[in-house]
């Protein structure tokens, strides 16, 4: 561990060096209301996908566009899709020629779409018509959605950062008398599962989700992912060079170290194949635990999904990097008939308050009530199981800071982010976004072998004396070492440019 260890110490040591000074920044009053109001009111088509159902948005619509026709003199028409059809259907949206001005963009799809001419860039149509979207943002949001030095999407504005560690069961941590509090490396964690798995014989001390390793979710707070992970900056700097990850001493030891706790039983036996969110286990009672990615609100979060009381042993501090801020955006579609229009209703959806909750909770009244100025509950006879209004994904629409909290939320949740965000540690290579298409054949080969090793080892389920070599071999077969290099080469003109 005590490369892991050294790795901290300098993710810390870049966080102070990264600490970021706003100067010089025009505060010029927002666009929100000064938009031409003349005229018929142009309809703005927004897509986007949702994880949940379309019930009660036709009402969201419909009081949002008071709002909009009144401002700015225009509505909005909302079309969806589900998560599991978004590549295709976004892709279909953007290449057809169907009226689309508003899409929803993704920070592992950014940088091709960019390079195939579907997004206008946004930083003239800022100027004039989202200034309040400008004022709403720290200068290195609008940086990190940059590609050749402008801006192509918006990012939402929610956790902008991830710390990494551990989300454990508090009823078992008491029952032991364990102060996550003193949980700060993965020895101490050990020691944790040690006690669970000697005195909790029906019990699993980690679990995952079906379609991720345990390390999915911890090996991004050890270096920037440049965008897929084909090729990442450890510790967020490296001097800028682009590294192997499958090859480092770290990626070893962490494999070492789960390959040792598979066989001493604190992982449960078939994660390699489990389909079943880590949440089904801890449900049930046969999962202690599971590595996660941490914010402020994490714990309740999961308390709520699992019906257990749920804590957070953080390991790796929290940091920033391009794809963590492009993770949700909004960007204007090439083919919009008034960009500077669309601009306009960006610029309310990233500083208007009511549209915002209207988007993250529905209407007041029909869908929720205040409690108080800014927390809000269910109208009364409402069964939580099936709320009025289906989206619930207040982390997409624009502002989340803005938003109202719910009942039983801590009420301070969004400034306790907001200073999360301001504290973490910043990449390097914030405002790199990597462009694949060069490498495309290479990275479907890599993608294939990545399926066939990875899962198996970062599990512990396959020895890693044997298996890692074989897994690195077959990479660089892929055209890894290519990827590398090409990735190296657009990493080199970004810095020289920035």
């Amino acid at each position: 561990m005590r490369k892991i260890l050294k790795s901290l110490k300098l993710v810390l040591v870049i966080g102070i060096a990264a600490t970021m000074v706003l100067a010089g920044c025009s505060k010029n009053s927002s666009s929100s209301e000064s938009g031409d109001n003349s005229g018929e009111p142009y309809e703005i088509n927004m897509l986007f996908p949702i994880n949940g159902t379309e019930q009660g948005l036709e009402e969201v619509v419909s009081e949002i566009n008071k709002i909009t026709k009144e401002k700015i003199n225009a509505t909005v028409n909302i079309k969806t899709t589900s998560w599991a059809a978004w590549t295709q259907q976004s892709n279909l949206a953007l290449v057809g020629g169907d009226k689309l001005d508003i899409i929803m963009t993704l920070s592992s799809t950014l940088g091709t779409q960019v390079s195939k001419g579907f997004l206008l860039p946004l930083d003239e149509l800022l100027e004039s018509n989202g200034q309040g979207v400008v004022d709403a943002m720290d200068p290195d949001y609008l940086k990190a959605a940059s590609v050749d030095g402008k801006v192509y999407a918006l990012p939402s504005i929610r956790d902008m950062a991830a710390s990494y560690g551990f989300m454990m069961r508090q009823d078992i941590l008491d029952k032991y008398k364990i102060d996550v509090t003193t949980v700060k490396t993965l020895d101490e964690v050990e020691a944790v599962f040690k006690t669970i798995k000697e005195n909790e014989p029906g019990m699993t001390p980690l679990v995952m989700d079906g379609t991720n390793s345990p390390l999915t979710r911890f090996m991004p707070g050890m270096y920037d992912s440049l965008g897929d992970g084909i090729g990442v900056l450890p510790d967020f700097d490296n001097d800028m060079k682009v590294v192997n990850w499958f090859e480092t001493e770290e990626y070893k030891e962490l494999l070492d170290t789960m390959r040792k706790w598979y066989l001493a039983g604190y992982i449960v036996k078939d994660a390699a194949t489990n389909q079943k969110p880590a949440a089904t286990f801890v449900k049930a009672d046969t999962g202690f635990s599971w590595e996660a990615n941490l914010k402020p609100g994490a714990d309740r979060q999961e308390s709520v999904i699992t019906s257990k009381p749920m804590t957070s042993a953080e390991i790796l501090p929290p940091v920033m990097t391009t794809s963590q801020v492009t993770a949700i955006n909004f960007s204007i579609a090439k083919n919009s008939e008034n960009p500077e229009k669309a601009m306009e209703f960006l610029n309310l959806l990233y500083t208007d308050k009511d549209i915002i909750n209207l988007f993250d909770w529905g209407v007041e009244g029909k869908h929720y009530v205040k409690t108080s100025e800014n927390v809000i509950d269910y109208p009364e006879g409402t069964d939580p199981a099936k709320p009025p209004y289906g989206i619930n994904q207040g982390w997409m629409f624009g502002n989340q800071l803005l938003s109202y909290t719910f009942n039983g939320e801590d009420p301070d949740i969004y400034k306790k982010l907001e200073e999360f965000n301001k504290n973490a540690v910043r990449s390097k290579a914030l405002g790199f976004t990597y462009n694949p298409e060069p490498v495309k054949t290479e990275l479907a080969a890599i993608n294939n072998v990545v399926t066939e090793y990875q899962r198996g080892l970062e599990t512990g389920t396959l020895d890693p004396e044997e298996n890692l070599p074989k897994f690195i071999k077959a990479l660089k077969d892929a055209g890894i070492d290519k990827v590398i290099e090409e990735k190296q080469n657009q990493l080199d003109e970004w810095v020289k440019n920035n």
